[in-house]
């Protein structure tokens, strides 16, 4: 093994599988949180995302504080908060809460897209998603959260003073990679979904991270890459598992998506065509038994760079996806 075996970490977007309540779903991805934070993973991220009925992940700053109180020792975070659609001031405030209710384990991860579609993205709006408000929206929650001047601001944020809560950066493209060089924060790049730009992006991001920025919070490039993970006991199994994955892309590529599938062959609901541009989407991928996935893990490593590792898993069964956490984190040396 040439790598060293960076941290792992789960983005959970609580998916609804087919015949699931939505309250199965949540609880479902209460229960990854623990088995996360028992095997050794290092973070356990929550994304937010809206109008869709296959996702339960909406209200984020809810799960992320339902989780913490579940977990003893992971970091639990964001992956992301979608800025555009919040007020700064709300969201260093949910997020200083946590960080007194939790202590120092609470992440705080920002993107700039709304994580839905434009008409939703209308009703939610209500900060611009442009880099200059973007930036500015992170230096005023840098200075609501930290203990200097605090007694000076006109408008203060009293239960996230002194908390410093750790920010990143999400991203998928070069211009996501440029403002969390320009604020100095570590940068969480979106190639599970987004794979076009990952190694770009990456590059522009350690080429140009500012460690003297007002808003900095690491002296050095800190990266995490984001992965798709399905891991079972064979690879024949974890093939035939996969499929849950792809027919899930396939409703975000046609626009007609559903709650998340059981495996079946992909060429029984897709032509080729369709299936190619799915694969194209999902090019950042493990997938196999655990000694594959643990070499497809590596490589991925060694090709980005990366500090940490962020993994999404989906599975029609949440049995099969604890099956999978548990493989991986005794394949990868979790905890030991």
């Amino acid at each position: 093994m040439s790598t060293p075996h960076v941290p792992l970490s789960i983005l959970d977007l609580v998916p609804i599988s087919e015949g699931m309540s939505t309250a199965q779903a949540i609880t479902a991805s209460m229960d990854g949180a623990q088995a996360a934070d028992r095997l050794g993973y290092h973070r356990y991220w929550f994304a937010e995302h809206h109008n869709t009925r296959s996702l339960a992940s909406n209200a984020t700053a809810l799960l992320i504080g339902q989780a913490a109180g579940l977990t003893e020792r992971i970091r639990v975070g964001s992956g992301g908060i979608m800025l555009p659609n919040h007020a700064p001031l709300t969201v260093i405030e949910q997020f200083g809460t946590l960080v007194q209710m939790h202590g120092n384990r609470i992440d705080l991860g920002l993107g700039r897209a709304p994580g839905t579609d434009p008409l939703t993205a209308q009703l939610l709006s209500r900060t611009s998603a442009e880099p200059s408000a973007f930036i500015e929206s992170v230096a005023q929650m840098r200075a609501w959260s930290s203990t200097e001047h605090a007694t000076t601001r006109q408008i203060s944020a009293a239960v996230a003073e002194g908390t410093e809560v750790p920010m990143w950066v999400l991203g998928s493209t070069v211009s996501g990679a440029q403002l969390a060089a320009t604020l100095g924060m570590p940068f969480a790049v979106a190639s599970h979904f987004a794979p076009f730009q990952h190694l770009q992006a990456l590059n522009v991001y350690r080429d140009r991270f500012d460690a003297q920025a007002q808003t900095a919070q690491i002296d050095t490039p800190h990266t995490m890459v984001g992965v798709n993970l399905v891991v079972s006991d064979t690879d024949d199994e974890a093939q035939r598992q996969y499929t849950t994955l792809q027919q899930m892309f396939l409703g975000v590529v046609t626009g007609q998506r559903q709650k998340i599938q059981p495996p079946r062959p992909i060429h029984e609901v897709a032509p080729q065509e369709l299936v190619d541009r799915v694969e194209q989407t999902l090019a950042v991928k493990a997938v196999g038994s655990p000694q594959t996935v643990v070499e497809q893990l590596e490589q991925i490593v060694d090709s980005t760079g990366a500090d940490e590792l962020i993994l999404t898993a989906y599975y029609a069964d949440p049995a099969d996806r604890l099956h999978a956490l548990e493989l991986l984190a005794d394949a990868w040396g979790l905890g030991a």
